[in-house]
């Protein structure tokens, strides 16, 4: 990758020597859709920087119910793996790519150096944190007081921006995981809304209208 790459990637990182160094010690990867990156347990060993793609964000139980919490979308990285870099934790939560996904890692060590040298990666960091509570405050205010229905609808239309598309291609039972509930709760609802006319099912797909957003707001 060429510096005029990066920069066009990374548009909030404008300090040229930081972009020298994150291109001198950060490692391109891609992972393709469906790719756990990161799982409960694991020593966190980069900082994953999105470039392409975006990535699921989700929480565990013991008894391996999933949570989602938010999307790691390009120019973005993750505060709970900044968290556990920092503190020489194991992972809490999992991380899937959603599509193909083309991330920088930034080797853990580096992230602890910047933050005392690069004025723009500990504003990055801060500006990372930040966003990504807000996000997983919305995700506990939707369990704590938000009703199944109103929560499916948002994580529809969530999916349709994340995926700028109104083809939904995910199962009832993948739903379900992600929003901690049962897939039998899931069919009925998402049978509701296609008696409305406000979506229509298939075979592991889900056509949303167009004004959907509009409908449910």
């Amino acid at each position: 990758m060429e510096l005029e790459d990066l920069k066009q990637k990374l548009p909030n990182i404008t300090d040229p020597a930081l972009l020298k160094a994150l291109l001198e010690n950060g490692k391109e990867l891609v992972f393709q859709p469906g790719k756990v990156i990161t799982e409960p347990g694991q020593f966190v060993k980069m900082v994953p920087i999105v470039l392409e793609g975006s990535i699921k964000i989700m929480r565990m139980d013991e008894d391996g119910k999933e949570l989602f919490l938010y999307y790691l979308e390009p120019g973005e990285t993750c505060a709970l793996s900044l968290t556990c870099c920092t503190s020489s934790r194991p992972s809490e939560i999992k991380a899937v790519t959603e599509e193909r996904t083309v991330i920088l890692a930034v080797p853990v060590e580096k992230h602890e150096e910047w933050s005392d040298h690069f004025k723009q990666w500990k504003d990055f960091v801060a500006m990372t944190y930040q966003s990504r509570f807000h996000e997983m405050l919305v995700a506990l205010d939707a369990v704590a007081f938000k009703r199944m229905d109103e929560r499916l609808m948002r994580y529809i239309l969530t999916k349709m921006k994340q995926h700028k598309s109104n083809e939904l291609h995910t199962t009832h039972q993948e739903i379900a995981n992600e929003l901690g509930t049962s897939r039998e709760v899931i069919s009925r609802l998402l049978k509701q809304l296609e008696k409305k006319k406000w979506i229509e099912l298939g075979r592991n797909i889900i056509y949303v209208r167009d004004d959907f957003e509009e409908l449910i707001s």
